[in-house]
């Protein structure tokens, strides 16, 4: 195995979008940055591949919506860097019955940060949007700022601007060790590394890679089943009738959201945001008997609220999500090596607000003071991992 003596500011591990902004923040910065990933690029195993993800500033939580101001300045920099779009604004349409705590939740949320939206009774829903149809009476919250990101395309852009910018990109090596220390040291299938900081962002295979630093984070991987649903005349949900993207509330167990027609010629994406344990090496095994119950509730939903598409999956792709217990992320300093940062647990929300998570992963690399506050983000809210687990 050869040795390389070069010592990095900062390795990343993982090149999914959120490894890929931290090393973006890194290289912009003038920091010597290289980013790993085990599988050659692109791969369509982990959490961000596929070609679009929802973007928006509604959300319950006041610190997610503050951070997607600087999320969306963000994206337009990067757009503008690379010179492709990579964005579309349509609208996020949150569905849900008047009393939904959500929906209000939601609704004060986008009032109390100034974000533009408007309310929709069940009458101006019909007349704005016919091809949904109301089973029980719902209002909306149209959130005007949402929309589309092209997330296959982001992932290029980034890891060409990280070269662009002076950092390296090596792909098709897996770590396999990891000495922590000043230097770290990262030994992959290839060679060895040496760096002041180490930034994890593995995705699914993050406690995989914990384990070899003495802790474990309660992080559940699921396989998600990702739906699209053929148009009975085309074009009808699709941007050119200014059809949003939108989230169902309460409609089932777990919200159900949808994107405009765009990937798929007449194939609109219509997916449940849960799924099942899986272990991301054996994420292409047969399908489980709960997959099948998830596509029966989309089923469902599809047939009762939107007439103008199938009922029934046309295509269905795959990808992970990694939950943590209450679903907002992990931003931390490993609890005993202190040039050692964790992002994790993007817990199926993660990409939009990839722009900042990279931010404050470089920040904390860098020992600098973080932009934000990160008291909702630290593995010291999770009991039982204290000192006996490293």
């Amino acid at each position: 195995m050869a040795a390389q003596k070069d010592l990095c500011d900062a390795i990343v591990i993982g090149a999914g979008i959120q490894g890929c902004f931290t090393a973006y923040h890194l290289a912009k910065h003038r920091k010597k940055v290289l980013l790993l990933e085990q599988f050659f690029l692109p791969h369509s195993r982990g959490s961000s591949h596929g070609q679009s993800r929802i973007i928006r500033k509604a959300y319950v939580e006041d610190f997610y919506t503050q951070m997607m101001d600087e999320c969306y300045q963000i994206w337009a920099q990067l757009e503008q860097e690379a010179g492709t779009q990579l964005h579309r604004q349509t609208g996020l349409l949150m569905l849900g019955m008047k009393e939904n705590p959500e929906l209000k939740t939601i609704q004060a949320t986008l009032s109390r940060q100034r974000v533009e939206h408007q309310y929709l009774s069940s009458e101006e829903l019909k007349q704005r949007f016919p091809n949904i149809r109301l089973t029980r009476g719902e209002v909306g919250v149209l959130d005007k700022s949402g929309g589309v990101l092209y997330a296959d395309k982001a992932l290029r852009a980034l890891q060409d601007a990280v070269r662009q910018l002076g950092g390296e990109v090596h792909d098709g090596e897996k770590v396999m060790e990891i000495k922590p220390g000043l230097p770290v040291v990262v030994k992959t299938t290839s060679r060895s590394y040496q760096a002041k900081s180490l930034i994890i962002t593995a995705g699914p295979w993050t406690n995989w890679l914990l384990r070899l630093l003495g802790i474990e984070l309660p992080l559940q991987t699921l396989r998600i089943n990702v739906c699209y649903w053929r148009e009975k005349v085309p074009g009808s949900y699709g941007g050119s009738q200014a059809f949003p993207c939108f989230l169902g509330l309460g409609q089932a167990p777990r919200h159900v959201y949808g994107l405009p027609t765009g990937e798929y010629p007449g194939l609109m994406k219509v997916c449940y945001h849960h799924g099942n344990h899986a272990d991301p090496d054996e994420r292409d095994c047969p399908t489980a008997r709960s997959d099948i119950q998830d596509i029966q509730v989309l089923c469902r939903f599809v047939k009762d609220h939107l007439p103008g598409l199938k009922p029934e999956p046309a295509i269905m792709e795959h990808c992970m999500y990694t939950n943590t217990p209450d679903e907002h992320f992990i931003l931390d300093r490993h609890p005993k090596y202190d040039n050692i940062v964790i992002g994790a647990g993007f817990s199926g929300h993660g990409f939009k607000l990839s722009p900042v998570v990279g931010k404050i992963l470089y920040e904390l690399s860098m020992k600098l003071t973080p932009s934000y506050d990160l008291t909702p983000f630290r593995i010291s809210r999770f009991p039982g991992l204290g000192k006996a687990h490293l």
